[in-house]
């Protein structure tokens, strides 16, 4: 006998094989699932990294921008507050006596002479101090000779003020050195106002320059006191290009910025400088020099100190570039966090070994790291922008650049993060995926093996419960046999029936409650037009009264209290005022902290819109009394309105808002920002359409685009007040 599947004798004794013609239902479910499982890992899994990577990526441009711009206004702004306080401190009585004082002291001391034992002390402490200390400093050997003072009053203020101390932060502690002069007994007396400027903005070093030149005064007492910067050895530094701009300017409030430069008296430290002419009656009589905080500057790249809480992550950071150059005008953070990794990548990336060296040395990159990048050439062409390029120390990074709006210096900013860090949430998931496709398929596997005979038999019949199902009925019940295994499915295929039954009329009254949100945001005739799919809608209306204001006194009152406190006080009035626009037939278009815009005829035409928006603001104002009332404060109402055409739409795509534009709006919003105290404020048009009831008084013209229109302001009667 033979049956299928089992061997059979032939006719010559032998055995043959059953003929099969094709796979069984294991091989070919195993098959099936294997190659669905693996095809949808591949194609999810390269769609997941190309979306994740660019998400990641414009995530982090638009960080980096952010970041960015922050630091740009911080610095922009710390730079106008010098020079602020510059302007401020040099037209002080103060300056102008010091000025004064201080000069007519250095005068004095110009008919003074060292004796041959203090010239011989003055010039041992500039050959054996000042000179080894620039040296090592600049990295290479510098003749001290040229700085050695050869007029009296310099050679007197360094010998008693300059040499006598190891330190600059030594010289600045003392007030009066006791030899006795006008200069010590001034600066007795002033010395103590510069030392406080140069303690609270951080400042270097504060100068007074006289009208000859001479340095009269300095704070921290280098060897630049009593230098001139005509014909002395500071005369090609940019102290001394910045004092004569400042001198010759004749402007008695122009500041002069200069970018930093080398400056001998600061032992080699590049100095930047900030001078200001110092007037007294009219006359320019010196001028009065700050250098400029370097710590501050970089205080501000650096986010305070701490990159990471800043935003900028482990590997982040900003800096500054000067355009011409192409130097760093602040701190690098490699530099401060790794400094072997900063010498191994600097040098790598082509700066000289000894410029790396001494930077490591110094703790500074100021004038010392190139940075010749693509970013830091757009920034100085102008542009500002983001891109995928190579970082100041070489390697990928993720770059945002702009060129910085300080006037008189040429500078660009750069925020850059390393595209490793910026990208390693793509790594994981790439590593995950391909664990987790091996888990998949092995459990494919083994599952389609187990279940494929079990799952043949009821489908049929579930496939026909599913297109009851997907017909449109309800309630489909299945019988899927009587093993326990297909009896589950059968459970589970029941159970979700009823559950889609259920689901069903959820969604039929969240989308009830949709439309009525829906209706909340826009009126009707968009709604409906946006439910259907069209996304780009405007609607014009004629004949419309619209009414922007604000309320004054309310950021006053509110100044001193929390925000939580704030916020329930200025909700409670915008409750009160939507009751009383509802009341009145008033639409609300929007409602913010700064502003409350309405309109009237809008929705639902009326003849009247007009005197129901002004009426609608005179109620307004006894609302905003009684609440004021309420809180101990004075609230009142400052309302612009207006009738016109205007236009109502959405505004948005992902983010869809419902907003009013057009004369009418644009003029109301006029009238009301140019008033400076409370009121309600009419156009002509308004006034036109209201009853003689209404008390209206001229109030001048406002300017508008389509040229000047007449103001009228309410007047309130003795019960609106």
């Amino acid at each position: 006998m033979s049956s299928t599947g089992e061997s059979s004798p032939s006719s010559e004794g032998g055995f043959t094989l059953p003929t099969r013609t094709g796979l069984g239902i294991r091989s070919a479910l195993l098959i099936t699932l294997l190659l669905v499982s693996i095809t949808s890992s591949v194609v999810v899994g390269y769609i997941g990294f190309v979306n994740g990577r660019s998400s990641l990526q414009d995530a982090a441009f638009d960080r980096l921008t952010e970041v960015r711009d922050s630091r740009a206004r911080e610095i922009t702004a710390l730079y106008e507050t010098i020079e602020n306080n510059l302007r401020i401190t040099a037209r002080g009585q103060s300056v102008a006596e010091a000025m004064q004082l201080f000069s007519a002291g250095f005068a004095e001391l110009e008919n003074t002479e060292l004796t041959a034992q203090e010239r011989a002390e003055l010039e041992a402490y500039f050959t054996d101090q000042f000179g080894p200390r620039l040296s090592e400093a600049n990295g290479e050997p510098v003749d001290a000779s040229t700085f050695i003072p050869t007029g009296a009053a310099q050679s007197y203020l360094a010998l008693h003020y300059t040499a006598p101390h190891e330190t600059f932060d030594d010289a600045i502690k003392v007030n009066d050195a006791g030899d006795g002069s006008a200069w010590s007994a001034t600066h007795a007396e002033h010395h103590d106002f510069f030392r406080r400027l140069t303690q609270i903005f951080h400042y270097e070093d504060v100068l007074l320059i006289d009208a000859s030149g001479n340095i009269v005064y300095t704070a921290f007492k280098g060897v630049d006191l009593g230098s001139n910067l005509d014909n002395g050895p500071l005369q090609r530094t940019n102290l001394a290009q910045a004092y004569s701009e400042a001198m010759t300017g004749n402007l008695a409030d122009n500041v002069v910025l200069t970018d930093f430069a080398p400056y001998p008296p600061s032992l080699g430290k590049p100095a930047s400088w900030a001078v200001t002419p110092v007037v007294i009656d009219g006359e320019i009589v010196g001028a009065l020099a700050a250098e400029m905080p370097i710590s501050q500057i970089d205080s501000v790249m650096a986010g305070g100190g701490d990159w990471s809480e800043s935003g900028m992550g482990d590997s982040g950071e900003t800096y500054i570039v000067g355009a011409n150059d192409q130097l760093m005008r602040s701190l690098s953070r490699v530099l401060v966090e790794d400094p072997a990794r900063f010498e191994r990548e600097s040098v790598a990336s082509g700066t000289p070994p000894e410029v790396t060296e001494q930077a490591i040395a110094t703790g500074s990159t100021l004038l010392l790291q190139p940075v010749r990048t693509e970013a830091v050439s757009a920034a100085a062409a102008g542009t500002s922008g983001t891109n995928l390029m190579a970082g100041y120390l070489g390697g990928s990074s993720l770059t945002a650049y702009a060129p910085l709006d300080i006037q008189g210096l040429d500078w660009v900013i750069v925020a850059e993060l390393d595209s490793e860090e910026a990208f390693a949430p793509v790594d994981d998931f790439t590593r995950n995926l391909v664990l987790s496709s091996a888990v998949i398929v092995l459990l494919v596997s083994v599952l389609s093996l187990v279940i494929a005979g079990a799952i043949v038999r009821p489908l049929r019949r579930l496939r026909d419960a599913a297109r009851r199902i997907a017909a449109g009925e309800s309630g489909v019940q299945v019988d899927a046999g009587s093993s326990s295994e297909l009896a589950d499915v059968g459970a589970a295929f029941n159970d979700m029936s009823r559950s889609l039954q259920v689901k069903a009329q959820l969604l039929e009254e969240q989308q009830k409650e949709n439309e009525r949100l829906l209706l909340t945001l826009m009126p009707e005739a968009l709604a409906k037009r946006y439910k259907e799919g069209v996304r780009t809608i405007a609607l014009d209306h004629q004949e419309v009264t619209v009414m922007f204001a604000d309320i004054v006194g309310f950021e006053a009152f509110s100044s001193d209290k929390s925000s939580e406190a704030a916020l329930e006080i200025l909700n409670e009035i915008l409750r009160a005022f939507d009751d009383a626009a509802d009341s009145l037939g008033i639409e609300r278009v929007r409602s913010t902290r700064a502003g409350y815009l309405t309109s009237c005829g809008l929705i639902v035409p009326r003849v009247d819109n007009a005197r129901r928006m002004v009426d609608f603001a005179i109620e307004l104002q006894r609302i905003l009394n009684r609440i004021g009332a309420k809180y101990g404060t004075a609230l009142a109402l400052r309302a612009g309105i207006d009738t016109g055409a205007v236009t109502s739409g959405l505004i948005g795509q992902k983010q869809v808002s419902y907003d009013l534009w057009g004369d009418a709006v644009n003029l109301a919003f006029r009238v009301q920002a140019t008033e400076s105290e409370s009121g309600i404020f009419l156009t002509q048009s308004v006034v036109d359409r209201m009853p003689d009831t209404v008390n209206v008084r001229d109030w001048g013209m406002v300017e508008t685009p389509s040229g000047p229109e007449r103001v009228w302001r309410v007047e309130r009667a003795e019960n609106d007040e």
